[in-house]
């Protein structure tokens, strides 16, 4: 990375804080995009995974912090695992809202709480290289994830679509300002891997692992959604070119945009202060209704 790279990320470097936020979820509809379920449950399925998943992000991050080094980035990090717990507490918050609504997640959420608390858990190994590498593999892991849930933030922040077929404002600003500080935050787990291992096979390998385990898991929760949507006929499914056909309307992330970052984030030259709008989401955070304690 050149000087002028490194200068320009430190100017816009911000400090991490885990910010109160409020929400009230009596009046957000079942299908929160109106006259369509496929977006709403696309998107609903970060509900059922991020709970979990940013638990087991801040599990693994305060078994990390001996290894770190540098001062500065000991401070990102434990900014960083304040905002994750924030952003699982906020989604696990509007699954009773759905139970209220007819539609019980418990089925779904109990394989990807297995997921991370098991498979992904800490394992009985002996102190030394075994354990150390197992914690290395789930730092790198949760660089990788990062840097598509930056990719989605940002993606978020735009979506001026959702706007325009009147999406549900309280679910919007909870997308937004959870964005928001996925761009905000977004270089820290790639910079915790480098400080602590940076081996480019290892980033290529959880890689992998990250966007094969993303995709099983995201068309395994919309077919959930669809087929226990008590609203919708029995056997409703969704399909590829439906995701497809939505993201060339604005309504969901472009499948292109999604597939050009995956060569981007294997280049030997990434690094995610390349992707996103620090600007743009710092003055979404500024304005955020939940992140004022507006709703």
């Amino acid at each position: 990375m050149s000087n002028t790279h490194r200068a320009a990320i430190q100017a816009e470097r911000t400090e991490l804080k885990a910010r109160k936020v409020s929400f009230d979820w009596e009046e957000t509809p079942l299908h929160w995009v109106p006259g369509d379920p496929f977006t709403t449950h696309t998107i609903n399925v970060l509900h059922l995974l991020l709970p979990a998943g940013e638990r087991w992000f801040v599990h693994v991050y305060r078994q990390v912090l001996p290894y770190i080094r540098d001062d500065r980035l000991r401070e990102d990090v434990i900014g960083f695992i304040g905002q994750e717990a924030v952003h699982s507490q906020a989604h696990d918050d509007v699954l009773p809202h759905l139970r209220k609504l007819g539609l019980d997640p418990t089925p779904y959420t109990a394989q990807v709480d297995w997921l991370f608390e098991k498979l992904l858990g800490d394992r009985t190994l002996p102190p030394g290289r075994a354990r150390r590498w197992w914690l290395m593999e789930r730092v790198a892991l949760i660089a990788a994830i990062e840097h598509y849930t930056a990719f989605l933030g940002d993606w978020v922040l735009g979506a001026e679509e959702l706007d325009r077929r009147g999406a549900d404002p309280m679910m919007l600003d909870l997308l937004r300002w959870h964005g928001a500080e996925e761009v905000e935050h977004r270089a820290v787990a790639f910079d915790l891997f480098q400080h602590v291992d940076g081996g480019y096979r290892r980033r290529v390998r959880t890689w992998a692992t990250a966007f094969s385990a993303l995709v099983f898991l995201w068309q395994r929760g919309i077919r959930f959604f669809l087929e226990n949507d008590p609203v919708l006929p029995a056997g409703s499914t969704g399909s590829l070119r439906d995701f497809v056909r939505r993201g060339q309307q604005g309504v969901l992330p472009p499948a292109p945009a999604m597939l050009r970052s995956v060569p981007r984030y294997l280049s030997r030259a990434y690094h995610p202060s390349q992707e996103g709008d620090t600007a743009r989401a710092v003055a979404y955070l500024a304005s955020s209704p939940a992140a004022h304690g507006g709703h």
